[in-house]
């Protein structure tokens, strides 16, 4: 039960924030946010929901805060300068990482070149802080926005603009646009492809700045600068080798690289590129699939659950940015079978313990993208029973606040 004082609390706050909205920032409650991934229309929802004394939603947002308020007072920044080592190009503006599942070879006495162990996570791959640091300013500027958002308080606005200055922006600070050294592997090569997958959560960063838009310390240069890192980062994907290799993916990696594609190319108005790349994915989804709906070369790893989640919550996450163009994936399908709402419903008796997992599977079940995807999928094809399945999994995950307030 959530504490009433809390409650009345942050109601007070919200009733301050909306007679001053108009003062502080051009987003009338009125209008959603335009956001990319995020669905603008639940977060004005979820914010009428909060002023009216929707305890579900109260608890989510007490949480938001919480986590929002840690980050304001420790006031840590991060930036690709952090780490210790020098990529090969003898930038340490270069984001660079490792392969995770790449291992000394025994039978050699430097261990050189690596081999890999599917699904075994090299410790090492941690002592190359890029992929652990993004990721945090990938969380913490989504939980900024989002306090943001619902409380109207500058304080986390001006904490978000300063993370996303020092990751993005700041020329002491600032990553390059590219990921020419991402998941290397040592006596290979010095990046792959692959290390693109590292950034396929940024697309939080870009709904971030949006949430945060013409705010005291995120203006609209500010705004406009970030959207050009975007895109010379997006015309990296597409033109340099490295990209064009994980253009090339069959599984999830392909999958997420278009996502990234997509998400960009909204977020700097490069609608071409998202209307080509929409098309491109129909055509990963043939491949990816068979008519009942499983995804063979996700079923073929070493953490076959995982992944085949991981690349199903790919598909919906890309139905969603797909949306922006007018553009409805739910139901697309080419060949028979060959759609996602199959492809979740292959999983389906497995959720509701009617089948045994039979796959590879060397790590514990996780179920956060598959709650994200159930949530979504009962909207999307108005079938409560997804979402109920979702509560009976995890109730815990299903209560989460992010989950809460942005699905």
């Amino acid at each position: 039960m959530v504490n009433p004082k809390i409650v009345i609390s942050l109601l007070f706050i919200f009733s301050i924030a909306n007679s001053s909205q108009a003062q502080n920032n051009n987003l009338k409650e009125s209008s959603f946010p335009k956001t990319i991934a995020i669905d603008g229309q639940v977060l004005q929802k979820n914010l009428e929901l909060i002023t009216t004394n929707d305890l579900y939603k109260v608890k989510a947002i007490t949480s938001i805060l919480k986590k929002a308020d840690k980050l304001v007072v420790d006031g840590k920044t991060y930036s690709v300068m952090d780490k210790k080592q020098v990529p090969p190009s003898g930038d340490k503006h270069d984001y660079m990482s490792t392969g995770p599942y790449w291992w000394p070879d025994p039978s050699k006495p430097d261990g050189l070149p690596y081999i890999r162990k599917d699904g075994q996570r090299n410790p090492t791959y941690y002592d190359i802080t890029d992929s652990q640091e993004i990721d945090k300013v990938e969380d913490g500027v989504l939980t900024l926005a989002l306090a943001y958002y619902f409380t109207k308080e500058n304080k986390y606005a001006d904490f978000a603009s300063k993370l996303l200055k020092v990751w993005f922006l700041d020329a002491a600070t600032k990553q390059n646009p590219h990921l020419n050294f991402g998941q290397g592997i040592p006596g290979l090569n010095t990046g792959r492809g692959t290390g693109i997958i590292e950034t396929r959560d940024l697309f939080r960063v870009c709904d971030a700045a949006i949430l945060i838009q013409n705010t005291q310390n995120w203006n609209v240069k500010d705004h406009e600068e970030l959207k050009k890192w975007f895109s010379e980062y997006l015309t990296w994907m597409l033109e340099s080798p490295i990209g064009k290799d994980e253009a090339d993916s069959n599984n999830n990696h392909g999958t997420f690289y278009s996502e990234q594609v997509i998400a960009f190319a909204l977020f700097t108005n490069r609608l071409d590129v998202a209307s080509s790349e929409i098309e491109i994915f129909k055509n990963r989804m043939e491949s990816q699939l068979k008519p009942d709906g499983s995804q063979p070369f996700e079923l073929s790893r070493t953490k076959s659950w995982n992944y085949v989640n991981m690349n199903l919550y790919g598909y919906f996450l890309i139905a969603k940015l797909a949306e922006n163009n007018n553009i409805s994936l739910w139901n697309q399908q080419i060949t028979e079978g060959k759609n996602m709402k199959n492809a979740l419903d292959w999983i389906v008796p497995y959720l509701k313990n009617e089948k045994k997992w039979e796959y590879e599977q060397i790590q514990k079940m996780g179920y956060e993208e598959t709650i994200k995807i159930l949530k979504l999928a009962a909207k999307k094809y108005s079938n409560p029973e997804y979402e109920n399945l979702a509560k009976r999994i995890d109730l815990k995950v299903y209560n989460s606040d992010i989950i809460q307030l942005t699905n």
